[in-house]
């Protein structure tokens, strides 16, 4: 396993992240009708998208991530993810927060999959942070967060042997081999089987540095080529294109890792199914790793927690969140500090008013009892928050 995949992933599922809330947060911009301007303002989105990547590139955060060491579960990472969700005035439902990350991750592995050789992985994220960049553009001293992170990140891996990429991008196959959600987008563009496995092609261009398949060349022993054959590939092989740019700024190339949600409404993507990361039955061996990684990274991101005067906003991404997760009645004790807003969904406010307030005497209910409780499986933000 190698030791230099988490920041890696923490980049490029930040940055999938990034692109779908951008896409929503969008849509919320406009009514329905398009007739008038919706609760979302052009200066709410680009509030949400400097907070969030001012915490996610912070120095001392970036710092702490590029050490070597083991990738983390799902788990460990989607708690990372949504505390850094978490650090701008929006707030997501847990349902939408579990969608969302399956998204995340569906999207990434279908690009570390298409990926025509290991060190190209650096290409991929490097689109991820040439468009985030873009997202705060507006802002400079947030840009030069993303330039000093980029920077580490080209110092640190560009330096990296082909064996060693080639390790690295196993522990992403190793990472994502469980991981089969079903995503519209992709099954619209015929990328994705209905089983929820990726449908790889066998044509194209072939890598960099690679010549192309359906040629044999016999040599005699003084090294001369004396003969040529062809055999049938299966596929039908271009050229390779040129090799992308690996510096600060430059053209990749590549397309993998570039926002593919810019040119399509919100309800053109979605899953299919319920969340399929595995449920870890037995004992996590890396469990109090995991804990000290959350408490180092969470202890350079500002607290999410606000002052009870504070005004933020809670968003449902996804049509089925008041379904399947309650969204609706979730935030009873928050009701006074946040607003939900169900992105293609109705409801009857009068009625999401009366479950609140019942869904609030059981959070105080549950708050009594757990502060009263002694048991190690405590909620891990809220180990979070006390350190």
């Amino acid at each position: 396993m190698s030791v230099r995949t988490l920041p890696l992933v923490f980049i490029n599922l930040g940055g999938e992240m990034l692109y779908i809330l951008d896409q929503r947060l969008q849509a919320l911009n406009t009514s329905e009708d398009n007739s008038e301007k919706g609760i979302w303002s052009e200066n709410d989105r680009k509030r949400v998208m400097t907070d969030i990547v001012g915490a996610m590139f912070s120095k001392d955060f970036m710092d702490e991530l590029l050490k070597p060491q083991q990738l983390y579960s799902h788990r460990t990472l989607k708690t990372v993810l949504t505390r850094l969700a978490h650090t701008s005035i929006m707030r997501l439902s847990q349902a939408s927060m579990d969608k969302l990350y399956e998204l995340m991750v569906m999207a990434f592995k279908y690009q570390v999959f298409l990926c025509p050789r290991p060190k190209d992985l650096l290409l991929i994220t490097y689109n991820h942070i040439d468009t985030i960049r873009e997202f705060v553009q507006h802002t400079p001293v947030v840009v030069n967060q993303v330039d000093e992170t980029h920077r580490k990140v080209i110092e640190v891996y560009s330096s990296l042997p082909e064996g060693e990429l080639q390790l690295l991008r196993q522990t992403l196959l190793i990472f994502f081999q469980d991981l089969h959600v079903r995503v519209s987008l992709f099954l619209k563009n015929k990328v994705q089987n209905p089983n929820g496995r990726f449908a790889l092609s066998a044509s194209g261009p072939v890598p960099h540095g690679i010549d192309v398949p359906g040629l044999i060349r016999m040599f005699d022993r003084k090294g001369r080529e004396v003969r040529r054959g062809e055999f049938p590939t299966g596929g039908s092989y271009t050229s390779p294109i040129r090799q992308g740019c690996f510096e600060l700024h430059g053209d990749r190339v590549i397309r993998l890792g570039v926002n593919i949600y810019s040119g399509n409404h919100p309800e053109e993507t979605y899953i299919s199914k319920p969340p399929s990361v595995k449920k870890e039955g037995a004992p996590n061996l890396l469990a109090k790793e995991e804990l000290n990684l959350l408490a180092r990274l969470m202890g350079s991101m500002k607290a999410e927690d606000t002052a009870e005067t504070a005004t933020g906003f809670r968003i449902n991404l996804f049509t089925t969140d008041g379904e399947e997760g309650g969204t609706g009645t979730s935030g009873g004790a928050d009701q006074s500090s946040f607003e939900v807003l169900n992105i293609q969904a109705i409801q009857d406010e009068q009625a999401a008013t009366q479950l609140a307030r019942i869904a609030g005497q059981f959070a105080e209910g549950d708050e009594l009892s757990e502060s009263l409780s002694t048991n190690k499986g405590a909620d891990l933000l809220a180990m979070m928050d006390d350190l």
